[in-house]
């Protein structure tokens, strides 16, 4: 009446090792997939790179430039884009 005989052998020590190792795996795998990574959800592409237009229309919301160079340099870029002067 002593329990289970005499323990786990060797072989069984290493199967539930392993075993464990994979489960710890499988569930940060799993955590890592469903939560966001930096915001952006699982199937998100790489970050997406701002346009020259964006970049003008930011700088002219913060006030690093004026009304007038904001509607030269929208020219500029757009005739630009266009192929045209």
């Amino acid at each position: 009446m002593m329990g289970y005989g005499s323990g786990m052998g060797a072989g069984g020590w290493i199967a539930m090792t392993v075993f464990l190792i994979a489960l710890l795996v499988l569930v940060v795998w799993g955590v890592t997939r469903l939560l966001p990574a930096g915001g952006r959800g699982p199937d998100a592409g790489p970050p997406r790179a701002e346009t020259p237009e964006e970049i003008l229309d930011r700088r002219f919301a913060r006030g690093e430039i004026d009304g007038e160079a904001y509607q030269r340099m929208r020219t500029e870029i757009t005739s630009a884009r266009t192929g045209r002067k």
